[in-house]
């Protein structure tokens, strides 16, 4: 697994449609279901890397205080499961469960959406605006498994504060960084 930072799609980019199954329910699912009036989150995940199992359980905690706020929350995994099979559906759906997510858990299976995200790396990290226009599009915090910084999501929490308070989002980002997406050939 090499080390591979986000793409840092341009800033004020309108979040790209998309359907896609969520297996935690078994039913396909649309942005503008799932798109909030405040923020909606958008996160590349899967269930093998090292740097997303680092941010697992502070993304769920994060993920339900700030859904009570009116933010929306999706993951997506886009790796490919034939060579991956610890990020197929079946596995997503265990993970899912485990870990109590409570947002929803979609599948990639053509990676169209990742594609259409400039998405790299997992964990790799969008948040979009009441209008569904990118505000943030970076790392989580400066914690990295195997370093000594403890996980706060300083960097998102940061970016979601602003948006919710109608505060202008620091453009300078850092980029997000974890395993490449497991890409189809």
């Amino acid at each position: 697994m090499s080390y591979t930072l986000s793409n840092m799609m341009p800033l004020q980019t309108k979040a790209p449609d998309f359907t896609l199954l969520d297996v935690t329910d078994g039913q396909k699912k649309s942005l503008s279901d799932l798109a909030s009036d405040r923020a909606t989150v958008i996160i590349f995940l899967c269930n093998h890397c090292p740097y997303v199992i680092h941010l697992f359980r502070d993304i769920v905690d994060t993920a339900n205080a700030y859904i009570d706020q009116g933010v929306s929350f999706i993951a997506i995994s886009s790796n490919d499961a034939e060579k991956y099979p610890d990020d197929g559906p079946d596995n997503m759906n265990l993970i899912a469960r485990v870990l109590q997510f409570p947002f929803p858990y979609l599948y990639d299976e053509d990676q169209s959406v990742a594609k259409a995200y400039d998405a790299a790396c997992t964990p790799d990290f969008y948040i979009f605006d009441k209008d569904l226009k990118l505000s943030y599009r970076g790392q989580y915090d400066d914690s990295r498994p195997k370093k000594d910084i403890p996980v706060t999501g300083r960097d998102f929490k940061q970016a979601l504060d602003a948006i919710l308070n109608g505060e202008k989002v620091n453009e300078r980002q850092v980029p997000s960084g974890g395993c490449n997406i497991k890409w189809k050939t």
